[in-house]
């Protein structure tokens, strides 16, 4: 890879009640997958991009640590969906031209899965997505990834945008060195309106709930105790 290769971190808003952003285990294996490229020499850099509130820069902190070279963080307070993501990381790719995106294939709050083909779109750029093995050239990348009969195997042409999958690879640990240097490496800060970027949303949250608690099941003696509880439960 000629440029800088990105992997992204597109899962910031995803948080515990003291608001303690939690990383995708996705974007991840992204990271891990960048790092590994530019460890084998295909990249000449990692750059580590998230969306969201002052403390989600903990998470490019870990991207550095785990190897990124450096971050940009797009600081946004509210809730934003995909395709606002994908607005947001193509923005940043326009002006970071790197020759390949990558970021988790899904993220963990609303698991919507959308993001990294939409920004494939919007870009115009090569897709892979749920992405288990990547083989990259200084020209092409060799995407093999997992569909609901087994896997497929695709070529793709430079730039493109590549989703991990879980078994993609097993990111690394970040080591207390690594941590202390991440703290050195530069973060820029930019705003939605910064990129020229509207985050209106047409769709909102209105609640999140947990599924309601199993009700306890019963024995019954025989076939016609059965054929009787279905009738009085209402379901014949």
């Amino acid at each position: 890879l000629h440029a800088n290769l990105h992997g992204v971190v597109d899962d910031p808003l995803h948080t515990d009640k003291e608001t303690h952003c939690q990383r995708n285990p996705f974007c991840e294996i992204a990271v891990e997958e960048a790092v590994r490229m530019k460890d084998q020499k295909l990249a000449s850099e990692v750059v580590a991009v998230t969306i969201g509130p002052t403390q989600s820069q903990e998470t490019l902190r870990t991207a550095m640590a785990m190897g990124a070279d450096r971050g940009v963080h797009i600081k946004c307070d509210q809730e934003l969906q995909p395709l606002t993501v994908a607005k947001l990381l193509k923005a940043v790719a326009e002006k970071e031209k790197p020759d390949m995106v990558l970021l988790g294939k899904q993220a963990i709050d609303d698991d919507a899965n959308q993001t990294g083909q939409m920004l494939s779109a919007l870009l115009g750029w090569s897709q892979g997505s749920f992405a288990s093995k990547v083989t990259a050239t200084k020209e092409s990348l060799e995407v093999v990834r997992e569909i609901d009969g087994g896997t497929e195997t695709l070529s793709l042409k430079m730039p493109a945008v590549v989703t991990a999958d879980l078994r993609l690879n097993e990111p690394r640990y970040a080591t207390l060195p690594n941590i202390m240097k991440a703290r050195k490496k530069p973060v820029e800060t930019m705003s939605p309106e910064d990129l020229g970027v509207s985050i209106d949303t047409k769709l909102k949250t209105v609640s999140v709930a947990e599924p309601p608690t199993r009700q306890a099941g019963a024995m019954v003696a025989d076939v016609n105790e059965l054929v009787a509880k279905i009738k009085a439960a209402g379901f014949a």
